[in-house]
């Protein structure tokens, strides 16, 4: 149980895909708007998974009823909402470019509809920033494209190039040019790493590309002296608890059939003294939101000073200017 004290605390969330913030409710609006008559019940179905490649398909099915820029305010405006009743007060949003440029659409437009929908919300206490994110199985090329897009959106509410998706698909190294031109540009340098493969990729998307946060990273239990590295340089990692269970990537990592949340390895990263924000990655589809994130690394084991902390490094780790910080 979370106390009250906590959950009422001002929250950053720095992890999270917007595409899978999609409640079953506004996945049913969706469908319609384009001819698909569907049931909040059928929409749960689709969001139930055994592992990561059932949970990339149900992606895939989801974001294809996203056609149109107004499809994407719909979805940014059901988001903000919710992360009111969370005490989100700054988040940073990853948006699939890859898949948008891959379905041929203009992530121009559809950025200018998500700012137009979140704006409204500053004045309710709410920051929005934005990460534009590739799909590392598409390959160099296709990154390449999502950071000169996000040349041509040309806002400072663009913060980040990240690479999700499949991890184990292509090698690091074939992403160093993408990343040096979005680090020409002014981003920030995220990669989802050490989620289902090995210690290797965290430590080559430092080395190699520069990342600043690690999506997940929770291989990195298998190598002390990466460990280490990820403290003395204070590289945080982006925990998201729910998001392991559900796609199996914790059981992958434990090499165990059969894991809980008390198995999750946040509490030994966070005493070992690595930085860490807590995320629910895709809420909606690991049916989890943040103040749950936070009860469930309270079974782990972790006291409220510990909580409190990572609630501090939420804000630390932001890519936003101190000034903006609650409190500063």
């Amino acid at each position: 149980m979370l106390s009250n004290r906590i959950a009422s605390l001002p929250k950053a969330e720095l992890h999270l895909h917007l595409e899978g913030s999609i409640q079953p409710a506004t996945v049913c609006a969706l469908t319609a708007r384009h001819g698909v008559v569907m049931t909040e019940e059928q929409v749960r179905q689709r969001y139930a998974y055994r592992d990561f490649p059932e949970f990339i398909e149900a992606f895939k099915w989801v974001t294809s009823f996203l056609r149109e820029p107004q499809d994407y305010a719909l979805i940014a405006r059901d988001l903000a909402k919710h992360l009111l009743t969370q005490r989100v007060v700054y988040t940073e949003v990853t948006l699939s470019i890859g898949v948008m440029l891959l379905r041929k659409q203009r992530p121009e437009a559809n950025f200018e509809a998500l700012l137009r929908a979140t704006e409204p919300f500053e004045s309710r206490g709410l920051r929005f920033r934005w990460v534009f994110d590739a799909a590392r199985q598409f390959g160099a090329d296709a990154a390449m494209e999502v950071v000169e897009s996000a040349k041509r959106c040309d806002s400072k509410a663009i913060v980040a190039l990240g690479i999700g998706g499949d991890e184990l698909s292509v090698p690091t190294k074939e992403f160093r040019p993408i990343y040096d031109r979005a680090a020409q540009l002014g981003l920030h340098r995220l990669m989802h790493a050490g989620e289902v493969g090995g210690p290797e990729l965290i430590r080559e998307a430092i080395e190699i590309l520069g990342a600043e946060r690690i999506g997940h990273g929770i291989a990195a239990i298998h190598d002390p002296e990466l460990m280490d590295l990820l403290a003395e340089r204070k590289i945080p990692l982006e925990i998201c608890p729910a998001s392991n269970m559900k796609t199996a990537a914790l059981a992958r990592q434990l090499r165990r059939e059969n894991v809980t949340i008390e198995d999750h390895p946040l509490p030994k990263l966070l005493r070992h003294g690595i930085p860490l924000v807590l995320s629910t990655d895709d809420p909606a589809m690991f049916h989890t939101t943040l103040n749950e994130e936070y009860a469930n690394a309270a079974r782990m084991g972790l006291h409220e000073g510990e909580l409190r902390r990572i609630v501090e490094m939420g804000f630390e780790h932001a890519f936003l200017p101190a000034a903006l910080t609650p409190g500063a």
